[in-house]
């Protein structure tokens, strides 16, 4: 190189190169973690308790910033941490909240005395099991701070007939769509 001669102040160094190339890696990462930790979360159902709604072998996305501003309504398909198996995640349907009472009288649900209407069931009968996690008695009235959850697949769905209500706190999202397979790509309701 002459004297006259300067490296092109436009082309870039290796080094800079490789640091903007780790930045951007970092900031990928990041960004993904805090999606995952805050907003929304993938999971594959492993079994046929929300059937016909979703069906074994579905990716669904549940989102979290839902109930950052509200509370969980009864209707809501959530997500929430296992009773019996720790780290283990559970889908199902919302049917009461706190302070709401449950009944299961002849193979229909009743919350607060009024029978529900659950298309999502296809009849299946919403009858208590007979063995069960915690001592169950109906009518049960839900603690404030927790909810009662059942599959739609009633007669397939271990549930709060089983193991009882579940802690608000261990709900971790609302699932909201079906993402694969595509077939059966749609928003959850």
């Amino acid at each position: 190189m002459d004297a006259g001669q300067h490296a092109d102040p436009r082309r870039p160094s290796l080094f800079r190169s490789l640091l903007s190339l780790l930045i951007m890696v970092a900031l990928v990462v990041g960004l993904s973690w805090f999606l995952r930790e805050f907003v929304i979360q993938p999971y594959e159902i492993p079994s046929g308790s929300m059937e016909t709604t979703i069906m074994t072998g579905d990716k669904v996305f549940s989102e979290r910033v839902s109930y950052y501003f509200r509370d969980i309504e009864p209707g809501d398909i959530v997500t929430f941490e296992d009773k019996e198996i720790p780290g283990r995640i559970l889908i199902k349907r919302c049917i009461a909240v706190g302070g709401q009472t449950v009944d299961l009288v002849d193979g229909k649900a009743y919350v607060d005395g009024v029978a529900l209407s659950e298309p999502y069931t296809h009849g299946l009968p919403s009858d208590p099991f007979a063995s069960t996690l915690v001592d169950i008695a109906y009518p049960y009235t839900v603690p404030e701070g927790e909810i009662w959850v059942m599959g739609d697949n009633r007669t397939n769905s271990k549930d709060s007939r089983y193991f009882g209500s579940v802690k608000e706190k261990s709900v971790t999202g609302k699932a909201c769509f079906i993402y694969w397979p595509l077939e059966n790509f749609g928003v959850l309701q």
